[in-house]
Parts: structure tokens; sequence; C-alpha cells
């Protein structure tokens, strides 16, 4: 596979998978009621949504895509400060 080709599966892949979450965000039920999809429904949609996961993951590790977390350019990670709260009287 070239580079031009992992491209289009990889647009292929991220549209199915968007497409699939918004059919799920429809399809949500709302105030309690009953959910319309059946049980193995919500599996096979899980099980979509984590074949489309792994495949991603393949095809950056085809493209050297790096994975790491993020990380500021000058390399310094930012400063943190704990801040303790104390719960005022009821006075």
């Amino acid at each position: 596979m070239n580079t031009e080709e992992l491209s289009k599966e990889q647009q292929i892949l991220r549209l199915m998978r968007k497409t699939l979450g918004n059919v799920v965000r429809d399809v949500t039920p709302l105030g309690g009621r009953a959910n319309p999809l059946t049980d193995s429904t919500i599996q096979d949609i899980k099980d979509c949504f984590g074949l489309i996961s792994e495949r991603e993951k393949e095809l950056a590790e085809k493209l050297n895509f790096d994975q790491a977390k993020p990380y500021y350019a000058d390399g310094t990670p930012p400063n943190t400060n704990v801040i303790s709260f104390a719960k005022p009287s009821k006075e």
C-alpha cells in the first residue's frame, strides 16, 4: 500500500466512525425511555468501533505516526499549584 491508499483508507475509517457515532447519538433515548436497539446490535456497534480503532492504529504504525502524547515545544512541563478550598461555615 502506498501513502495515498493509506490516506484514503484513513478517510473512510474516520467517516465510518463519525457516521456510526452520529447514528448512536440519534437513536439514544432520552428521559429513561427504552432503547430501540437490541443488546446484540449495541454489541455489534461496540465491535465496529473497536475494529475501526485497531485498523487506525495499524495504519498509523505503517505511516510511522508518533503515538506519543503532546508536549510543550520548550520541553518544560507546566507548573502546577494545588489549591485547598475551605468550606464556609453556615453562620
